[in-house]
């Protein structure tokens, strides 16, 4: 079994739009062949309607099966469309908020942490949690179990005032005892990854979990130090999983970082020199 998913977050479409950008991730994906690109979140900068039709027709154009979940920046900007109708204009994309992808090798559940009256905070709720949790026991044996949310659980390694999701630790404990293996996040335009094992005492042989935010994929913002640009490539076999993490340079990719982390109860096999 093996499983790739490309992560991108934060195109942030309508606002100062790089023409080369899905040339190159183009052939970003040629050369990593995905199975799946996961999208988590603002993938418009304004929530308007021509906004999501690009961000749509870009991403469908990737030629490759893709899953998304709004961000903040995908519900109108503008009253009472925020609070009257904040995901028309996104399910008119993509269909729903909480998109599930299935195959013998991936499991991918989406959650909408988006709060119409919360522009930067997001939130879940127990009965969102419940929905991830019955939809991730429909996973086949030995696929990769992955949540896929906007707002971010872990904190930036830049610093931000972004603060993650509320309710950070029970959300975080909640999608990890439902089976998760791989969370997913954005929204701080900064990559970060860690393994459970890397922040939570264990008193156990407990199963590895990785964390993941993927850095911004759209153009960063003007004098904004500390937002990278990238994307991350999740490969995972029967006993690890990779991430990638991919930078561009103004011309081409840059892989960044490769980490590996244990899938399972087993830690990695240290190598002896």
């Amino acid at each position: 079994m093996s499983a790739r998913i490309l992560h991108v977050s934060d195109l942030h479409v309508g606002a100062s739009d790089d023409p080369v950008l899905e040339h190159a991730l183009g052939t970003l994906i040629e050369r990593t062949t995905p199975g799946l690109v996961v999208a988590s979140g603002d993938l418009t900068h304004r929530g308007r309607g021509d906004e999501h039709e690009r961000a749509a027709a870009f991403l469908h154009g990737l030629g490759v099966d893709v899953l998304a979940v709004p961000g903040n920046h995908d519900i109108p900007h503008a009253f009472p469309a925020r609070f009257a109708s904040p995901w028309r204009e996104f399910e008119a994309r993509w269909q729903t908020v909480e998109p599930t992808y299935q195959t013998p090798e991936l499991h991918v559940v989406g959650v909408n942490s988006v709060r119409p009256w919360r522009h930067q905070s997001g939130g879940v709720s127990d009965r969102q949690l419940e929905r991830a949790e019955a939809r991730l026991r429909d996973a086949t044996d030995g696929a990769l179990r992955v949540v896929v949310l906007h707002h971010q659980l872990i904190g930036a390694p830049w610093r931000s005032r972004k603060r993650p999701v509320a309710r950070r630790n029970h959300v975080l404990a909640r999608l990890v005892d439902s089976g998760a293996e791989l969370i997913l996040g954005g929204h701080i335009h900064q990559g970060a990854v860690a393994e459970r094992h890397e922040f939570e005492v264990m008193v156990d042989h407990a199963r590895g979990v990785v964390v993941s935010i993927a850095p911004g994929l759209g153009q960063p913002r003007p004098n904004r130090r500390g937002e990278a640009r990238g994307c991350v490539l999740y490969r995972a076999d029967e006993r690890t999983l990779t991430a990638e993490t991919y930078i561009w340079r103004a011309d081409d990719w840059g892989l960044t970082a490769v980490r590996t982390f244990p899938r399972g109860r087993e830690p990695l096999v240290v190598e002896s020199h």
